[in-house]
C-alpha cells in the first residue's frame, strides 16, 4: 500500500513499503523537483515550441511545476510524460501541493489529472500534455524532444530503468544539444549516459543531496 508521507518542505510524497522507496526527496519534494527539473533544465531551454518528456509521471508534481511556469512565460511547451503504474485517484486528491502553489495550481493540478491518457491536451496557455500509459522497456517511443526529465525510482531499486537500452532509447528522441536532468550521479549511472551520446556536467544539488546530472547531447 501507498503511503503519504510529509517531506522537510512540508510537501507531501509518496512511499513505497514494497521497495522501500520515495517518489521524492524526504529533504522536500517540491524544493528538490523545482531545483533540478525547472530551475536547471525547464529554465534553460529556449527552444520555442518546447518538447519535454518525463520518465516517470508519478504524482504529477514535475508537470505541475512546468505548467505553472509555462503559464507565464512566452515558449509553448508540449509535455510527454510516460507511466507505467498511475496512481490512485484517492492518492493523488490527497496530496498538498495546493498549499504551496495556490487557487491556479490547484486548478492546474485537476486539469492534469483529469486529462485523458495517451492524448495531448491543452492544459492552460502555453501548456499541452500526453500522459502515455506504457512503458519505457517494452514500448515504442516516437518525437523529438528538447528536454528530458528522468525520474525514475532509484537504480538500486529500478536498475531495469537505468539500463543502456533505456539511455540508448533516450539517446534516439533527444534532439542535438538537447537536456536531459536526473538526480542520480553514480558512477554506472554516468557512464551508460556517457556511451549513448551526451556530454555530462555535475552540478551542485538541492538540499540532501551533494550533485546532481545534467547531460547535453551532441
Amino acid at each position: 500500500m501507498f503511503r503519504i508521507i510529509t517531506t522537510s518542505d512540508g510537501s507531501h510524497t509518496i512511499f513505497v513499503p514494497e521497495i522501500n522507496e520515495h517518489y521524492h526527496s524526504i529533504h522536500g519534494a517540491i524544493q528538490e523537483s523545482d531545483y533540478i527539473f525547472i530551475r536547471n533544465g525547464f529554465d534553460f531551454c529556449l527552444t520555442d515550441p518546447l518538447n519535454i518528456f518525463e520518465v516517470g509521471f508519478g504524482t504529477g508534481l514535475n508537470a505541475l511545476l512546468t505548467a505553472m511556469r509555462s503559464i507565464n512565460g512566452k515558449k509553448e511547451v508540449f509535455y510527454t510524460a510516460i507511466e507505467k503504474y498511475p496512481l490512485p485517484c484517492e492518492i493523488i486528491n490527497s496530496l498538498n501541493y495546493h498549499l504551496f502553489t495556490g487557487e491556479d495550481g490547484q486548478k492546474l493540478f485537476s486539469l492534469i489529472h483529469n486529462a485523458p491518457w495517451n492524448k495531448m491536451t491543452n492544459i492552460c496557455r502555453n501548456f499541452s500534455i500526453c500522459k502515455m500509459k506504457g512503458d519505457l522497456i517494452a514500448d515504442h517511443i516516437e518525437g523529438s524532444f528538447n528536454l528530458i526529465y528522468f525520474d525514475a525510482f532509484g537504480p538500486d531499486k529500478q536498475p531495469e530503468m537505468w539500463s543502456l537500452k533505456i539511455f540508448e532509447k533516450l539517446s534516439d528522441i533527444t534532439a542535438e544539444n538537447g537536456m536531459l536532468l536526473t538526480y542520480s550521479v553514480k558512477g554506472d549511472v554516468k557512464r551508460t549516459i556517457k556511451t549513448c551520446g551526451f556530454d555530462l556536467q555535475l552540478l551542485p544539488g538541492p538540499p540532501g543531496k551533494r550533485h546532481i546530472l545534467k547531460a547535453v547531447k551532441k
